[in-house]
């Protein structure tokens, strides 16, 4: 076994210069010594407050956890809920904004549970033209389709590896904006000394890199998300992008072709990550566990929907092909016109 080697000054760096590239963003990111889900709850313990009212929209099982979060700090929530097998509606939105006046506002960009993808940019559009303090789950979102922090006005932006960016769920990040830090520091409550304190973690804008490395950083992990990084960078993160929205087109025509239907009724609403499928009424065509990248519904979803995992090393023409035969398989139904179908789309890409 080779020996333990620390992580070095130059590594540290090269994974924040890597990290702050896929996000699109000239700050310095927050790496976060674990799965995304303590970057999500870190982001909710520091922001929430007494006298803090935030918007909090929810279209998936995460989006009510981070609303639970909210109010354990005190904050007051308000709940925008669409039904999970659709995404948020702006209008919905822009009358709560009117009607309650919050704060700040978060949402997932992306459901991994439930294969929709939010309408972000015009989400924020509304949240910038309030002043409002803007948070995005963006941990499936991330590689899959664009995260431009900087451009879109996000404050706050949890991202993990394990999705879209193909690399390890030991490490993740929490991108903020000045005015992110802002909002932090202006909590009282915010908390320090803690695993959830962000404040603990920022690094001085002046030298980022400055000091030592924190202790509490995976060094397996990080050298894994850095050549993940590496990967997305020498691709081209619009490319990694668009083999994800490919192999979401090729499942949503695979699928339609066995004559099964997308869980998301809007189309404009399909995830690049995630092709979730809405299982017919009277049984049948149920999985218990997974096989390949089909997978039963989590939760309060299982027996209602199936999902194709079509994200990462997985967002390409060989797996979601397998994923047609497989579903085909619980259909009882020949798989020939389905592959034929999805095949044709990754065709017509190439022949462009």
């Amino acid at each position: 076994m080779p020996n333990y080697v620390p992580l070095s000054a130059q590594e540290f760096e090269e994974l924040h210069r890597l990290l702050s590239a896929v996000l699109s963003t000239r700050n310095v990111p927050v790496v976060i010594p674990g799965e995304a889900i303590l970057g999500i709850e870190a982001i909710a313990a520091g922001i929430a407050a007494p006298g803090r009212k935030i918007l909090n929209i929810v279209t998936g099982p995460y989006g009510t956890i981070f609303g639970n979060w909210l109010a354990r700090g005190g904050a007051e929530v308000v709940n925008v809920q669409s039904s999970f097998d659709d995404v948020a509606s702006v209008e919905a939105v822009a009358e709560a904004i009117e009607n309650h006046l919050p704060s700040a506002l978060s949402f997932v960009q992306a459901e991994a549970a439930t294969g929709g993808s939010n309408p972000t940019r015009r989400i924020l559009e509304l949240a910038r033209r309030s002043g409002l303090v803007t948070v995005i789950d963006a941990v499936s979102a991330i590689g899959a389709e664009p995260v431009p922090t900087d451009e879109w006005g996000i404050d706050f932006v949890a991202v993990g590896a394990q999705k879209g960016l193909a690399g390890p769920n030991g490490i993740s990040a929490v991108g903020i904006s000045d005015r992110g830090w802002e909002f932090l520091e202006s909590n009282p409550g915010a908390p320090r000394d803690s695993i959830l304190s962000l404040l603990d973690l920022r690094r001085p804008k002046a030298d980022p890199y400055a000091g030592r490395i924190p202790p509490n950083i995976p060094v397996l992990e990080a050298r894994a998300l850095i050549e993940a990084l590496r990967r997305i960078e020498q691709d081209g993160l619009p490319a990694v992008n668009r083999r994800h929205r490919l192999a979401s087109s090729a499942a949503i025509a695979g699928i339609r072709a066995l004559g099964l239907e997308p869980w998301q009724r809007s189309e404009a609403s399909y995830s690049p990550l995630v092709t979730t499928v809405r299982l017919p009424g009277g049984g049948g065509l149920r999985l218990d566990r997974p096989e390949g990248i089909v997978a039963p519904g989590d939760g309060a979803l299982n027996g209602k929907l199936l999902r194709i995992n079509h994200f990462g090393a997985n967002a390409g023409r060989e797996a979601v092909e397998q994923a047609i035969v497989t579903l085909a398989g619980l259909a009882r139904r020949d798989p020939k016109e389905a592959i034929a179908a999805a095949g044709a789309v990754w065709e017509a890409e190439h022949g462009r």
